[in-house]
C-alpha cells in the first residue's frame, strides 16, 4: 500500500482528537538520557538507550569527547576501507585524475567517470559515519564545523577537494585547539579555491596592477573568528587580504611537501609591514598569515562568536547568554580547546535545563540521519539518503554561500519541507527505501530489500517511549502498514 504524505498528515490530524493511546503503559525513560543521546548523537539506535543508562550519562559524555577510546564498528571500517578514494590527499587526488598525453575520448570519458566518483565516495562516507559510527559526538561536531567552515563543492575543483578538506582540515581537530582547526582549513586547497583566496595576488613589479581579492580576508573574520560585530574596518579586510597574497595553489612541477598542493609563492606576496586589527605585522611572507591566525585565534570576540555558535548548535536557538560568557571564558583560558569548552557546556545548568529537551528543531541532515539510526538498518546504499537531502534542500557538500547550512527552526519549518519529511518518513517506514542495498552501488537484487514495514512497537521502544499520548493514540488506531511512517513522522521526532 502506498499511502501519499498529504493523506498521511490528514490521518495524523483526524486520529490525534481520538481513542486512547496503546503505548502509553510502557514505561518512560529518564528524559535527561534521551537529552544527552538526542544532542550529542544523531538520534537513538536499538539499544542506545540501555547502554547510556548502563554506562551513566556522566561516563557515556566522557566517552563521546574522546573518540579513540570507542571502538568502531567492524562493519563501517570495512565499508569505509571500500571506498577508493576517500583518504588520498590533494597530491594523490591530482595524480589520480591526471591526463594521459594526447588522451583518447575513452579514456578522457574515464577520467570524467573518476572525478565523479570522488565526490560520490565523499558523500557516502559521511552518511555511512553519521548512520553507524559508535563515535557519534565526533560526527556532529564534524557536521558543526564543515558548516562553520563551509565550502560548496560546485565551485571549480573544490568538488574534488572537499573530501580531502573534510578528512584532513575538519575531522581530525573537531575536538581539538581551535587555531589548528583555524589553520588547517586556511592551507587547504578546497577552500583557497572556494574563497577565492588561491587567486589573491600582489605584484611587485613596477606599475603592475595588483590583483588581491578581499573574499576570504572578510568571511575569516566575519564567519570563521569574530563575527560580524567583532569589532574590525573595511581597512582590516584589506590588509589581511595583503597578508594573505601569495597563498595559492602549486602548479604541475611547483615543488610542494608532496601531502598537499598548497604553494606559497614569494613573487605575488605584498611585501610591506602591515597594520592588521591596531597591530603591527613586520614583513615575513608566508609567516605573515599564520600571525594573523594567532591573532584572531586568541581575539575575546573570536571566542564570543564560536561559543554562542556552540551554545546555538547544543541548546536553543536563542542561547543564553549567561552560557555563551561562560563557554566564552573557558574558551579563552583553554587557549580555544574545543573539547573543554563543550565539558563546560555538557555540565552548564542551561544544558540541562528541561525547557530544552527535545526543543530543537532538526535540520534535514539531523532528521535523515536520526530517522535511519532509529531502524536500527545497516545502511550500504546511501543514494536513497543524499536524494532525500536534495529534496530537503541540504545536499551533503551543496551549501552555496560560506556561512554554511543553519541550525535554527526558522529556515527549515515550512510546510512544503515537512510535506517531504513525511514523503521520506513513508518510504522508510513502509520498507520501501532501499537502504541495505550492496556494498558499492545500487541494489540489482530486489530481494536484498525485502518491501516490509517497520515494526512500530520497536521504534517507540528505540525512541524511549517519548512520543505524546495524542501521537500514540493516532499510531495505535492507524493500520499496520502506516504505524512506522507515523512514528517517524511525529512531531516529537522532527525535534531533538
Amino acid at each position: 500500500m502506498t499511502v501519499k504524505p498529504r493523506y498521511l498528515v490528514l490521518l495524523l490530524f483526524i486520529l490525534l482528537v481520538g481513542s486512547d493511546p496503546i503505548y502509553a503503559a510502557n514505561k518512560p525513560v529518564d528524559p535527561k538520557i534521551l537529552h544527552i543521546i538526542n544532542r550529542l548523537s544523531f538520534g537513538a539506535k536499538p539499544g542506545e538507550i540501555q547502554k547510556v543508562e548502563s554506562l551513566g550519562v556522566e561516563r557515556y559524555i566522557k566517552a563521546q569527547l574522546s573518540p579513540n577510546s570507542i571502538s568502531e564498528s567492524p562493519s563501517l571500517t570495512r565499508q569505509l576501507s571500500q571506498l577508493e578514494t576517500l583518504n588520498l590527499n590533494t597530491v594523490e587526488l591530482r595524480n589520480y585524475l591526471k591526463a594521459p598525453p594526447q588522451a583518447t575520448p575513452e579514456e578522457k570519458k574515464a577520467l570524467q567517470r573518476r572525478g565523479g566518483k570522488i565526490l560520490q565516495e565523499a558523500v557516502k562516507a559521511r552518511l555511512l559515519r553519521a548512520t553507524s559510527s559508535n563515535r557519534q559526538l565526533q560526527e556532529v561536531m564534524v557536521d558543526f564545523w564543515y558548516n562553520h567552515f563551509n565550502v560548496y563543492s560546485g565551485k571549480g575543483n573544490a568538488r574534488y577537494w572537499v573530501g580531502a578538506y573534510e578528512q584532513e582540515a575538519i575531522r581530525p581537530y573537531a575536538l581539538g585547539r581551535f587555531r589548528d582547526l583555524l589553520g588547517a582549513t586556511a592551507h587547504h586547497p578546497a577552500m583557497l579555491v572556494y574563497l577565492d583566496n588561491s587567486q589573491n595576488k600582489a605584484s611587485r613589479r613596477p606599475g603592475a596592477t595588483p590583483r588581491v581579492n578581499e573574499n576570504y580576508a572578510r568571511e575569516l573574520m566575519e564567519l570563521h573568528t569574530l563575527g560580524a560585530d567583532g569589532g574590525y574596518t573595511q581597512q582590516d579586510v584589506i590588509t589581511l587580504a595583503r597578508i594573505f597574497t601569495g597563498w595559492g595553489i602549486a602548479r604541475p612541477g611547483q615543488q610542494t611537501n608532496g601531502k598537499s598542493v598548497f604553494y606559497f609563492d614569494p613573487k605575488f606576496h605584498d611585501p610591506n609591514d602591515k597594520v592588521f586589527l591596531g597591530r603591527t605585522i613586520k614583513a615575513s611572507g608566508q609567516a605573515e598569515g599564520e600571525q594573523a591566525l594567532d591573532i584572531l585565534a586568541q581575539s575575546p570576540a573570536t571566542a564570543h562568536h564560536i561559543s554562542y555558535q556552540l551554545a546555538q548548535y547544543f541548546v536553543s536557538d536563542r542561547p543564553p547568554a549567561s552560557l555563551v560568557d561562560r563557554l566564552a571564558q573557558r574558551f579563552r583560558n583553554t587557549d580555544g580547546n574545543i573539547r573543554a569548552v563543550l565539558e563546560t557546556l555538557f555540565q552548564s545548568p542551561e544544558f540541562w535545563d528541561k525547557k530544552y529537551f527535545n526543543a530543537k528543531f532538526k535540520t534535514p541532515f539531523q532528521y535523515t540521519v536520526s530517522a535511519v539510526r532509529a531502524t536500527g538498518l545497516e545502511v550500504n546504499n546511501t543514494i536513497p539518503l543524499s536524494r532525500n537531502l536534495e529534496q530537503l534542500e541540504m545536499p551533503v557538500y551543496g551549501c552555496r554561500t560560506p556561512d554554511g547550512y543553519k541550525n535554527t527552526q526558522d529556515v527549515w519549518l515550512n510546510p512544503e519541507a515537512m510535506n517531504r519529511r513525511l514523503n521520506f518518513a513513508t518510504a522508510l517506514g513502509s520498507g520501501r527505501l532501499p537502504l541495505l542495498g550492496t556494498a558499492n552501488n545500487q541494489p540489482k537484487n530486489k530481494s536484498i530489500n525485502p518491501v516490509q514495514p517497520l515494526d512500530a512497537t520497536q521504534l517507540i521502544n528505540t525512541l524511549g517511549n517519548s512520543l505524546s499520548p495524542k501521537t500514540q493514540s493516532a499510531i495505535a488506531a492507524s493500520p499496520p502498514e502506516l504505524k512506522a511512517a507515523l512514528v517517524l513522522g511525529s512531531p516529537e521526532f522532527m525535534r531533538r
